[in-house]
């Protein structure tokens, strides 16, 4: 299972970060829209510096992710990137989509439950029937929208390989308790 923590948008606070960086997530997308690139930088090479084990996505900043040498997101309106240039991420609202994204390494289908902001889900019927009916994909699916671990084990699917979060982990006491539990809840699926 792979766990990929999204940054919720509102700056960066060392120990908040160091807690979710730490809590046994498998990769990180850093999205504060709010950061001109200079700082957006900086705040990738220390993110990078505290888990150089994990898989590093920035959000909607091509700049940023070719200076730091991780991936970028390529958010709904994002131009076309060419292909091989960096690692890819790309969301899928909308199976209509999937020709146009295919060359991406990972797509999030969002959102699966409902989410503040995001409107109602996809639901779990809905993401399944897309994963049984998209054509083959090289990369990784990941389920984002309202996850937490007491939802998580009814994400069942084999070609589902995680999900993403964001204020599941970032407004949690305890991040860590969080991954595992979903772990868990994974397992059980």
């Amino acid at each position: 299972m792979l766990i990929l923590a999204i940054s919720p948008g509102e700056g960066f606070d060392e120990a908040r970060w160091r807690s979710v960086l730490s809590c046994g997530i498998d990769a990180l997308m850093i999205r504060e829209k709010q950061m001109e690139a200079r700082p957006l930088l900086e705040l990738t090479r220390r993110a990078q510096d505290l888990a150089p084990e994990l898989t590093i996505w920035v959000n909607g900043r091509l700049d940023v992710a070719l200076a730091a040498g991780c991936g970028l997101h390529a958010p709904e309106a994002y131009p076309e990137i060419p292909s091989g240039l960096v690692p890819l991420s790309r969301p899928l609202h909308d199976p209509a989509s999937f020709a146009s994204r295919r060359a991406a390494n990972q797509l999030i289908l969002s959102p699966v439950f409902e989410s503040p902001g995001k409107g109602p889900g996809l639901g779990v019927g809905t993401l399944r029937k897309w994963l049984e009916e998209l054509p083959p994909f090289e990369g990784a699916f990941l389920a984002l929208g309202g996850v937490t671990p007491e939802n998580a084990s009814s994400l069942s699917h084999p070609r589902l390989a995680g999900v993403a979060m964001i204020r599941s982990l970032w407004n949690a006491p305890d991040p860590r308790a969080i991954t595992e539990k979903l772990r868990e809840a994974w397992a059980r699926r």
